[in-house]
């Protein structure tokens, strides 16, 4: 194989699996969704690997031929591999002693960006919490880097000892940040409650990474946020009064974006962050309607919050980037329905048609509240 030209940043290997129910092209996607994540943490996304396999290999997950293959391409200038699967500690050990080279999944990977990204001193608190829930299970083994583990002569001694101390050592500052995490939690709590009192309506900008959800909140008020044509460039959240038609004002913030396969891990550390999706009233969901799997994107997003029980919430579907379409009206059609708004943050295109749906989504909600709040009345 011909060697990879040199570069100054890691030049990476990325390996996918694709399983006998999923089809070649959600596969063929989710590997260069790999490859975006990659380039976004830093990395030079140099060769691309999909292997078909029944079942999953338990030592090396693509099995020990598959192995010896990708070893051979790594001697053609490859610094680091990424699987688009999570790695057991074992597995990646196995792996990183046969290519000789840094291994990583793709949980890994999205931690490693989501550490470049955090700003807030929370932002940085939840992003190390995740970081060392997912290294202490990877712990044993690596001890032999640590220090001197194993079994046999020359191999006894305090490596054991040490990968123990190693790990109270994890598991002490995990609680550390959690009590710190909580101290934020019931500080945001009390904002919020304090917002309520304002009387002031609230809505969350959800939706997939690098949708547009920043450009959409400095497109409605005038604000300068940072912008990136990359993933995760939003991570800590943001909150921003925007007056809408006949001089109402409502409060919109700008939430981390969601991912297909988003680690456990973050979905974990970042309640205080997702609190403020759980507490709105109104969800804002923003759509890249020009990315080709828009439709999976939109359907990655809705099992999440799903799985954050704010599904049932009232929902505005904002189809964002038409700007990038070649025929707009027909993307308009397929999206027409209710709660479904075509815009571009870009060029302010359907802004004011999506105030206006806010409006009317407010309004249906006091509706529904004073209905509620009759019957009770009835009752008593």
């Amino acid at each position: 194989m011909k060697p990879v030209p040199r570069s100054p940043r890691e030049v990476a290997l990325l390996i996918g699996i694709k399983r006998p129910q999923q089809s070649r092209w959600e596969a063929e996607d989710s590997l260069e969704e790999l490859a975006q994540l990659a380039v976004s943490a830093g990395a030079e996304s140099a060769l691309r690997v999909l292997q078909e396999r029944p079942a999953l290999d338990p030592r090396t997950l693509i099995g020990r031929g598959k192995a010896e293959e990708v070893r051979e391409m790594c001697e053609a200038g490859i610094d680091l591999v990424i699987f688009d699967d999570d790695l057991t500690g074992s597995q990646q050990r196995n792996l990183e002693a046969t290519f000789k080279r840094k291994v990583i999944d793709r949980t890994g990977l999205i931690l490693d960006i989501f550490a470049q990204r955090a700003r807030s001193k929370e932002g940085k608190l939840q992003v190390e919490l995740a970081q060392l829930k997912y290294m202490l299970p990877r712990l044993t083994g690596h001890g032999v880097d640590l220090s001197r583990l194993g079994g046999g002569i020359g191999t006894r001694g305090p490596g054991e000892t040490q990968l123990e101390v190693d790990r109270r050592r994890i598991r002490r500052r995990i609680i550390k940040i959690e009590e710190d995490l909580e101290k934020v939690g019931r500080h945001r709590a009390l904002l919020r409650r304090r917002r309520q009192k304002q009387a002031l309506p609230t809505a969350a900008l959800v939706g997939y990474t690098n949708a547009g959800k920043s450009s959409l909140l400095n497109a409605l008020t005038r604000a300068d946020l940072p912008v990136a044509d990359k993933f995760f460039a939003t991570l800590d959240p943001t909150l921003r009064k925007v007056i809408l038609p006949g001089g109402r004002a409502i409060l919109i913030s700008d939430t981390v974006g969601f991912i297909k396969k988003l680690p456990h891990q973050l979905v974990a550390a970042f309640k205080a962050t997702l609190e403020e999706v759980r507490s709105a009233d109104l969800l804002l969901h923003v759509i890249d309607i020009s990315h080709p799997q828009w439709q999976h994107q939109e359907q990655a997003v809705t099992a999440l919050l799903e799985e954050l029980g704010v599904a049932a919430k009232p929902l505005i579907n904002l189809y964002n980037k038409m700007d990038k379409l070649p025929n707009p009206e027909a993307v308009a059609f397929l999206t027409r329905g209710p709660r479904s708004v075509v815009i571009s943050a870009r060029t302010g295109t359907g802004l004011a048609e999506l105030k206006k749906g806010i409006v009317e989504a407010l309004e249906s909600l006091e509706e529904s509240g004073a209905q509620h709040r009759q019957v009770d009345g009835a009752e008593a």
